[in-house]
């Protein structure tokens, strides 16, 4: 088979109609870039330049490319022109002539052109029309009894990625284009189509994996060879004539692939080959693949009915976030880009993510780096709150994306389970009427789960939270008995934080907190002048209407008025760690009644105050620095019974008088620790201290001790007490926690004097930081002005007179000196923020 690549910046563009000037344009890409790069747009992302741009969104788009055919590709029989992802209505010329069009963005799309291609020079033109055109033309199929999330109406007629047309954390920026690879293949005789790989696991010991190779056209007499290879070296050769269509081929010492923080992630190199009978080749199939089995299970328990997932005979607790698009324009994202926050979910002791269904599909570089990493994938297929038509040609046409997508994917280790769809049952009441429901039913509970089963060995949901039948509602109280659920009494309706501690779930999707852009991002996309948090630029760049509101509420009632902007920001991603350590702690103190906690989100596809705990820019906020503790495999945490409450006349009141010391064991290997605690009054003095040897056992969470908060807060005032968590193993803290027993508005925290000592690590890039302080500090955060750096932990809680020492690799800078380091280095702690 020979390949040639249409990618590149050869291509040129311009608006259908309009001038006969052709522009230079990139592929994969799409129409907002390429305007953007060639100055024809300002930034999309700075000001409010979201709004003047969707003009874009109505006109009609064409590209084309000039090429010559190589001498290879014209001796072949067949040649073929293969588009893996077409954004979205468009027709495809070659030469003139119309060789196929295209209405789904999710979908591969490969057209004979044997005829068209000829030797010099050819032409490809790509003609794209409007979406929004295509929508208002097609309203009359269907109109959704409710669209959520959709400021512009009917985007469930079209298969385009959801979130272009806005949602509560991004814009609207509707774009077209090529975002995919686009190439030609030509061959002669025959081809391989697709492998189907499964794998039979007999015993650990005892694994083989078992080939069913579809092939292009029927031919009697083919010998296919496999090629099974392991750290660059191959471990299996098989030969076999193609008989039934199906062979197994056992893997000899197999090495199993394991979820993060459980084992290992190896990946065997697997080749498949097809020669005819006269050893004429018929192409080639490679992949890499984990060997392991993974199941959803669902059994009847003493809680209702379990839903969790068994990894090679493992029950395995999910940690993770949901994963939106990367970035506003998915076209030709690099693997640099996924790495950047796919490795930054690993760090922070995630083992696993779900792609969430009002976005994309994703990159072959996201399911390689989750494969890689040992990172779960949660795999939602691309339908998100707005329920879609139900009529035959647009059935047919998910059918085709559908197995599209499970055929790619059917392979991969990291792929967890493949769910119909986000929230649609959930918070569409329309379902209860059979005009809506049928068609639902039809799609999501026939359609797709016949389409996962005839593709794959991947375990199938209907949707996002599911109770598994109709008959169980979707009220929280059934979401302790059975299947997963979302919960947003905490944010959207603005209920207590600690309501998330009220509910015993069996497994989380979705919860959240939002916070503001980090100062250094709001640089990105506003000047100085601009970035009051009230004002039209920063307004614009919150997409969940009162979000600035809500953010403010929940700010208020933990933590003294901040003294400024930067503050409040400081206070907003505070408040947003501090809301999902609770729920996370939670969830986890559950363990095994709840067996999975995700929560809303990683990861942001531009400049914007979210739910996220990494920004646009790959900067950590505080949550993400939480999460990495959070998320440790061995948890030490604190369940305080009771809550602080006022009555009339504003006087304040609690109904705490004690504190639960719980362990939470995700490690592998069973292991001797010890809980310490200590009682420490707010100026320093250390009250009281214990601590208890214990053994950590895996998938199992403890009370391993509660103490008796009475007499102390009697004797010194809850307002001047905390409490020191830490979880000993091997003689190093491996979880450390901080208790307070009132909101830290109340707490009467202390100026710190802060000392600083910087020393070079073992590169010019490297350096180690020690802070010590007089006084105890609350989320004591470091930065360095100027610098893009990782740090091994910020945001965390200095006690007074002990040092903590953190590790920083500088990024760029590549290199910079003590004394540089020094000058840009600055910090923070909660009483900066209003003292």
């Amino acid at each position: 088979m020979i390949k040639q690549s249409l990618t590149g910046s050869s291509w040129q563009f311009r608006e259908c109609g309009q001038s006969p000037k052709w522009l230079p344009a990139t592929v994969p890409g799409c129409v907002h870039k390429d305007l953007l790069n060639q100055k024809r747009i300002p930034d999309p992302f700075w000001g409010t330049n979201e709004l003047q741009l969707q003009w874009i969104e109505e006109r009609d788009w064409e590209y084309r490319l000039q090429f010559t055919a190589t001498d290879a590709l014209l001796r072949e029989e067949v040649r073929e022109l293969v588009a893996e992802g077409v954004d979205t209505v468009a027709r495809v010329f070659l030469n003139g002539c119309e060789v196929g069009r295209t209405d789904n963005m999710f979908t591969g799309y490969r057209w004979d052109i044997t005829p068209l291609l000829r030797k010099g020079r050819n032409e490809l033109r790509v003609v794209f029309t409007s979406a929004l055109k295509y929508i208002r033309a097609n309203q009359s199929r269907f109109k959704a009894p409710v669209e959520f999330s959709d400021p512009v109406g009917g985007h469930t007629l079209l298969r385009k990625q959801p979130c272009q047309f806005g949602w509560d954390w991004g814009p609207r920026l509707v774009t077209c284009g090529v975002w995919l690879p686009i190439y030609i293949e030509a061959w002669s005789g025959n081809r391989i189509e697709h492998v189907r790989v499964s794998q039979t696991h007999y015993s650990k010991r005892d694994v083989s994996l078992v080939f069913k190779p579809q092939m292009r056209r029927a031919e009697r007499g083919l010998v296919f060879k496999v090629s099974v290879g392991l750290d660059g070296r191959e471990i299996t050769m098989a030969e076999t004539m193609s008989g039934s269509g199906t062979f197994e081929v056992p893997i000899s010492d197999p090495q199993l692939w394991w979820p993060a923080g459980l084992g290992a992630q190896p990946l065997y190199d697997v080749t498949v080959t097809a020669h005819s009978s006269t050893g004429e080749p018929r192409g080639e199939w490679k992949r890499r693949i984990g060997l392991r089995t993974l199941a959803l299970e669902r059994k009847p328990d003493q809680w209702g009915e379990s839903f969790r997932f068994v990894v090679n005979g493992r029950p395995v607790f999910m940690k993770g976030a949901n994963w939106i698009p990367a970035d506003s324009f998915v076209g030709g994202l690099d693997r640099e880009r996924y790495a950047r926050d796919v490795r930054a979910a690993a760090a922070a002791n995630f083992n696993c993510l779900r792609v969430w269904g009002g976005g994309i599909y994703e990159s072959e570089d996201f399911y390689d780096l989750c494969d890689e990493l040992g990172l779960m994938v949660w795999q939602d297929f691309m339908f998100a709150c707005t329920l879609p038509p139900g009529d035959a040609p647009f059935l047919k046409n998910v059918e085709a994306e559908a197995r599209h997508q499970v055929r790619r994917l059917h392979h991969r280790a990291c792929v967890a389970l493949f769910c119909g769809n986000n929230e649609m049952a959930q918070i569409n009441g329309a379902l209860q009427k059979p005009k809506y429901r049928r068609p639902y039913e039809k799609l999501f509970h026939k359609l797709l789960p016949k389409v996962v089963r005839e593709e794959s060995g991947f375990d199938y949901w209907p949707t996002s939270q599911w109770r598994g039948d109709w008959k169980y509602g979707n009220s929280d109280e059934a979401g302790e008995q059975r299947g997963d659920t979302h919960y947003w009494a905490v944010w959207h309706g603005r209920n207590p934080v600690k309501d998330y501690e009220k509910w015993k779930f069996r497994f989380v999707a979705e919860y959240g907190m939002q916070s503001f852009s980090s100062p250094k991002v709001q640089a990105t996309y506003c000047t100085p002048d601009d970035n009051n948090v009230f004002g039209p630029v920063v307004e614009n760049h919150q997409k969940n209407r009162a979000g600035n509101q809500i953010i403010l509420d929940y700010v208020s009632r933990r933590y003294r008025f901040p003294k400024n902007q930067d503050a409040l920001i400081y206070l907003s991603q505070l408040n947003q760690a501090y809301s999902m350590q609770v729920a996370v702690e939670h969830h986890r103190r559950l363990t095994p009644r709840c067996m999975g906690t995700i929560y809303w989100q990683l990861n942001d596809c531009w400049p914007v105050a979210s739910w996220s705990s990494i920004e646009y820019t790959g900067n950590w906020k505080t949550l993400h620095y939480y999460a990495r503790r959070f998320f440790a495999p061995a948890l030490v945490t604190a369940h305080v019974p009771g809550d602080e409450y006022t009555v009339n006349g504003n006087y304040r009141r609690t109904t705490v008088d004690k504190v639960h010391i719980h362990t939470v064991c995700d490690a592998v290997e069973k292991q001797g620790a010890t809980i310490v605690w200590e009682l420490h009054h707010i100026d320093g003095r250390v009250l009281d201290s214990g601590h208890k040897n214990a053994v950590l056992r895996y998938g199992e969470s403890k009370r391993q001790h509660t103490l008796d908060m009475r007499k102390p807060m009697q004797t010194y005032g809850r307002d001047n007490l905390l409490i020191r968590l830490s979880l000993v193993i091997d003689g190093v803290s491996v979880s450390e926690n901080t208790v307070f027993l009132a909101p830290p508005r109340f707490i009467p925290l202390q100026k710190a004097n802060t000392r600083v000592q910087v020393k070079r690590g073992g590169a010019d890039n490297r350096f180690a930081l020690t802070f010590a302080s007089d006084v105890f500090q609350h989320c004591f955060q470091f930065d360095l002005a100027g610098m893009d750096y990782s740090a091994s932990d910020n945001c965390f809680d200095l006690y007074a007179k002990q040092s903590r020492t953190v590790e920083i690799t500088l990024n760029k800078p590549a290199q910079a000196t003590v004394a540089e380091i020094t000058k840009a280095l600055g910090f923070y702690s909660l009483v900066d923020s209003y003292k």
